[in-house]
């Protein structure tokens, strides 16, 4: 039951919704529904360790977790980069950084830095992300443009993003078709703003892992 409400309370359309190279832009997740994020019936729904597994993360790099929440993915991703490596923790809601700080206290990690975004600014330093994760996230964004540029320039020459998105092709995921992504539309975006696909996981359940890197436009 607090499933089925959390995904009623996270997919309602607002009637001003915009939209961005035909896709209506969901309407970001208020920070009251982060209990969602670590609901237990995440880990057969999504496969978490599945998923970071897949990531390529190396101890002492950086990995740049966009749209961080309450740090789900945030703190098993410092614990792969280890002590010399860091991850940056992003979110526009303050609130959620609050939660994450405490839960990485709460789990004695050391090596998150929170940073607080803005809808039009990554918040991430020039050069520097070795691998840049957005787990239904990238669906929000309600300046698509801006925040890919921030992505692009964030990224170290041989860094690249690795976009999760649950999978519009699949009628079976029980997602509303607004928190859902085609990878024609990902690539269609993506590409758009100078970025290349350079590889994809399909082993998740219900989500799309698609990597991007830097392509010829900067």
């Amino acid at each position: 039951m607090f499933t089925v409400l959390a995904l009623l309370f996270a997919c309602s359309t607002p009637a001003n919704a915009q939209e961005y190279m035909g896709r209506t832009i969901a309407q970001t997740m208020s920070y009251r529904g982060a209990p969602w994020l670590i609901r237990p019936e995440r880990v057969t729904e999504e496969n978490p360790a599945l998923l970071l597994a897949n990531l390529g993360l190396q101890e002492g790099q950086v990995a740049c977790d966009i749209g961080a929440g309450n740090g789900y993915h945030s703190l098993p991703m410092a614990m792969l980069v280890g002590d010399t490596g860091r991850v940056i923790a992003t979110d526009i809601q303050p609130e959620m950084l609050t939660l994450l700080e405490q839960r990485a206290s709460d789990a004695s990690v050391g090596n998150v830095t929170p940073v607080l975004s803005t809808e039009t600014d990554a918040a991430l330093p020039a050069h520097t992300c070795d691998v840049v994760l957005l787990v239904d996230v990238y669906h929000e964004f309600s300046d698509p443009e801006a925040m890919l540029r921030g992505i692009r320039e964030s990224l170290t020459p041989t860094g690249r993003v690795a976009l999760v998105e649950y999978r519009a092709e699949d009628d079976a995921v029980p997602m509303r078709p607004l928190h859902k992504m085609t990878i024609e539309q990902a690539d269609r975006e993506y590409l758009a703003n100078g970025f290349t696909r350079t590889g994809q996981f399909d082993g998740l359940p219900w989500q799309h892992v698609l990597f991007y890197s830097v392509g010829s436009v900067r």
